[in-house]
């Protein structure tokens, strides 16, 4: 989040409760990962207490965060960024992610009167619903982005409306169709049937859109939960795809790669993704050239990545 930079002490305190609430780790942990006395974590944490930051999540900012929540705002023309400190898997830290992704969709929640959230689906936003709290709303409701069935019609295991139906008890509408067909036609056949239309049609007036980011390589997502098959994502990486967000595939320089995928995706299209309010949720090493993709094409409004990948997006950037 976009703030004031607090003083070093009140960062470290921050960073140091993190750590070690969020984060899972024991103050001689949290000692040993900041270079510190284990004297020195204990205090930190009690100041991070005593001047209530911790609360159900930190409530406070990380300087070198905030730092980096702002250079990326101005180099990606974000109109909202935030940097989660590190304390998890560096390949995908999806628990940090995750904990983020939840704070950001709660806060959307509670202060929003009449809102329609439309959902992407993967991994990291299955970990954004898996750590929001149960909050009952009726002012919210949510659409699904993109089909959310494999090619065999078995359901995405990543897929996050019916996980959010049950956390908020909000209305949520299901895309009832394969992320993509087998043929032109199969799309063509399955986007007329009764429905299917009308939850397309609810997609394209959601007030934000809560995106997770895909790559391209063999093991991508996609592929493993068999809403692809090998050989087509290896037909997008040999075009030169890289990065992925809801079914449209992007070279590193952020241009469009039309592949034999393009015509047979259950998804709104790039005409229909421009000038939206979209936030990614993404991070970790196996995701950065793939968000850099991404972040090119300048369809991404907001971001919340965590610190060593906004760290590796700023090294490469101009």
């Amino acid at each position: 989040m976009l703030g004031l930079v607090r003083d070093d002490d009140s960062s470290m305190a921050t960073r140091a409760a993190w750590l070690h609430y969020a984060g899972g780790l024991t103050q001689a942990e949290v000692a040993k990962r900041l270079g510190l006395s284990s004297l020195k974590a204990h205090r930190l944490i009690t100041k991070a207490n005593q001047e209530g930051l911790v609360k159900v999540y930190i409530d406070g900012e990380v300087a070198e965060c905030v730092e980096l929540e702002q250079a990326l705002s101005r180099q990606f023309d974000l109109d909202y960024c935030e940097v989660v400190p590190d304390f998890d898997d560096e390949d995908l830290p999806l628990k940090a992610l995750g904990i983020s992704g939840a704070q950001f969709l709660k806060r959307e929640i509670e202060r929003s009167d009449d809102m329609l959230i439309g959902m992407g689906h993967g991994r990291t936003l299955a970990a954004c619903v898996e750590y929001l709290p149960r909050v009952v709303t009726s002012n919210v409701r949510f659409v699904s982005l993109l089909g959310g069935l494999t090619r065999k019609f078995s359901a995405n295991p990543h897929d996050v409306i019916h996980r959010l139906a049950e956390r908020t008890g909000a209305e949520a509408y299901v895309m009832p169709v394969p992320f993509f067909a087998n043929s032109v036609e199969d799309r063509d056949i399955l986007f007329n049937q009764r429905g299917v239309r009308e939850i397309f049609d609810l997609a394209a007036g959601a007030n934000l859109l809560m995106v997770g980011i895909g790559t391209a390589e063999p093991e991508a997502s996609l592929v493993a939960t068999g809403m692809i098959e090998k050989g087509e994502i290896e037909d997008v990486k040999r075009a030169g795809g890289v990065g992925e967000i809801l079914g449209h595939f992007f070279d590193l320089q952020g241009t469009p790669i039309e592949t034999t995928l393009s015509d047979r995706t259950f998804t709104l299209s790039r005409d229909q993704l421009s000038e939206r309010r979209i936030v990614a949720v993404a991070g970790g090493k196996v995701k950065l050239r793939a968000l850099r993709a991404v972040l090119a094409s300048g369809l991404l409004s907001g971001l919340i990545t965590d610190e060593a990948t906004a760290q590796a997006l700023m090294a490469v950037s101009p």
